[in-house]
């Protein structure tokens, strides 16, 4: 090869390298296609900056698609909120962990039976609601403090998070003023839909149109306080 096609290969890689640049910072939001297996590192990569950085994502789980961001940061809490349309006040987002490891960290000590229950039931399609510790961000101390945890059986979003290395904070991504289809399911249309309000979309393919089993396991007891898609082992 000859120099002069060497230097212009090298000056093709410099442009295209500023254009990926400018694009991603002055582009409104990006789609990212991602596999349960071989998820494409550079994807994974931007979408990690992405949470670091105070960005909002939107997810697949193994229910609804979710919305989220990084559960340290004050302005993204409050970009959720927006996005929603619901008071800070009144906003009750679950933790998505990676795995049940995550739990000593944010929430107080459970009794072993109730351990065994979650073992038994994770991942899946659960909200398990715990007495939360001292270790949750300022942002979501209630007055109840407890915390919503959520192992999901989809590959994509818990992968994530254990690459990220923190819990992420979510919430089901929802359409109330739609009564025949409330919940979108298409990542292609909650592209269209989001893609002013929010940074990336991972497409991990069509998400169900029914919401996680919420269980309480407060005061050692187990009670399911709305059952949806996940049928809980006891």
């Amino acid at each position: 090869m000859s120099l002069r096609w060497f230097a212009k290969i090298r000056i093709f890689a410099y442009v295209r390298q500023d254009f990926c640049n400018f694009a991603r910072f002055f582009c409104k939001s990006m789609i990212l296609k991602l596999y349960p297996t071989n998820p494409n590192p550079r994807y994974v990569k931007m979408i990690l900056e992405c949470l670091a950085d105070g960005g909002t994502i939107i997810f697949p789980t193994d229910t609804l698609y979710g919305l989220g961001g990084c559960i340290n940061n004050q302005r993204t809490f409050e970009r959720i909120c927006q996005i929603k349309g619901i008071r800070k006040e009144k906003a009750n987002f679950s933790f998505i962990f990676h795995d049940l490891s995550m739990l000593s960290e944010f929430t107080k000590p459970i009794n072993n039976d109730i351990f065994k229950m979650m073992k038994r039931n994770l991942p899946g399609a659960f909200t398990f609601i715990l007495e939360a510790n001292n270790n949750i961000p300022r942002i979501f101390q209630s007055k109840k403090k407890t915390i919503g945890i959520r192992i999901p059986d989809q590959p994509i979003i818990t992968n994530i998070v254990r690459e990220f290395g923190s819990p992420i904070m979510t919430t089901s991504l929802s359409d109330e003023e739609d009564e025949i289809n409330p919940y979108l399911t298409d990542p292609e249309e909650i592209y269209d839909r989001y893609k002013d309000l929010v940074d990336i979309v991972i497409d991990g393919g069509p998400g169900d149109n029914e919401e996680s089993t919420v269980v309480d396991c407060t005061d050692n007891e187990i009670v399911i306080i709305r059952q949806g898609k996940g049928l809980l082992d006891e």
